[in-house]
């Protein structure tokens, strides 16, 4: 079809998002589909119209389109295409019809237009970005979404500073992430909020300077520790699990009057936030969403991955397992449990 490539997949990455819709028994899930949206893959053939990428090309599909023409594509300011917008469960590319069919010939429905949990998918060039052939695939794909997401959210949606103090509410994937990409902003001090008191020492790997034990400050909230133990508050703090009651927390623990909080964890659908409206008011502080990290797929990501190749970009401790997609299910199983950061499963292993 016009505008679409054909790409073979080299490997691919677990991400909760998977994980969230293949347990999904209500809509929006809907079956059968295949999941799959962290890859690094190789072009086949291309359809009319396609201009950026030719066969033989390396490509990294991201659920965010970047169609580069539109005006919110042109601005600096924002990173979501106004030509294709952003859905969280389409299901099929925008024509309405799948690329995909069993052995009888029956539909198979799409994921955030990647599908990458098959040997060939299909996707729409705005989704698509070209990268250096040199760059290890289960380095890049991790670029797809997750790591992105939260060195992003570091580095576009929050502009930390140099010097500056960080907060993160959660230290999965994304919120490692975020420590690493605060660490490249040149952050002083970069505090992980969590329960697990074990990821402390993960988090060292990526920069966490301190490590706030939530549930564990007798009489005390998480806020008024992290108040405390910056004399005001942080001058960042990322909410990284998907619970509107630690967004709430997060922004507390902000500083009043240039305290910015960023939301990257994915809530359930119509959960509501509650804040006072005298509290924003007289706070001084900012509260903002951030979708991919603000990162406009076909320019930053390349940019992300030369600092990688730079030796700047810590992406090798992200990889915590490797396996063969005969064993696909054993990845499922890791990341459930919590075993794992990502698991990258390949194609021909």
């Amino acid at each position: 079809m016009p505008r679409e490539v054909r790409i073979r997949v080299i490997c691919t990455s677990l991400c909760h998002s998977d994980v969230t819709f293949w347990k999904m028994q209500v809509p929006p899930a809907i079956c059968p589909r295949i999941l799959g949206h962290e890859a690094v893959g190789v072009v086949e053939s291309v359809g009319e119209d396609v201009c950026e990428v030719t066969k033989g090309d390396v490509v990294v599909p991201i659920f965010l389109p970047d169609c580069g023409e539109c005006v919110d594509c042109k601005s600096s300011k924002s990173n979501l295409c106004s030509k294709f917008p952003f859905e969280v469960s389409p299901w099929m590319p925008r024509d309405g019809t799948s690329r995909f069919t069993d052995l009888k010939g029956e539909i198979i429905h799409h994921f955030l237009f990647v599908s990458s949990f098959s040997e060939y998918t299909v996707v729409d060039i705005a989704n698509l970005t070209k990268i250096d052939s040199t760059i290890p695939p289960d380095r890049a794909c991790l670029l797809s979404c997750g790591v992105s997401t939260g060195v992003g959210a570091a580095w576009r949606s929050a502009g930390v500073e140099p010097g500056s103090t960080v907060a993160i509410f959660g230290l999965g994937s994304i919120g490692l992430a975020v420590a690493e990409g605060a660490r490249l902003c040149g952050a002083a001090r970069i505090i992980g909020v969590d329960v697990n008191p074990e990821k402390y020492e993960i988090g060292k790997k990526f920069g966490l300077t301190e490590f706030v034990h939530a549930g564990e400050s007798e009489n005390k909230s998480v806020s008024q520790v992290i108040t405390e133990m910056t004399g005001g508050g942080a001058d960042y703090c990322f909410e990284c699990v998907g619970m509107a009651s630690l967004v709430q927390e997060a922004y507390a623990s902000c500083r009043k009057g240039w305290g910015k909080t960023i939301v990257l964890g994915v809530e359930k659908p119509g959960s509501k936030l509650s804040l006072s409206c005298n509290e924003v008011l007289h706070s001084g502080k900012s509260l903002v969403g951030s979708l991919f990290g603000g990162l406009k797929p076909k320019s930053h990501v390349p940019i992300l991955l030369k600092r990688y190749m730079d030796k700047e970009l810590n992406l090798d401790e992200f990889v915590t397992h490797e396996v063969g997609f005969q064993d696909i299910n054993k990845a499922f199983n890791l990341l459930t449990e919590g075993q794992c950061l990502r698991c990258v499963i390949w194609m021909d292993k």
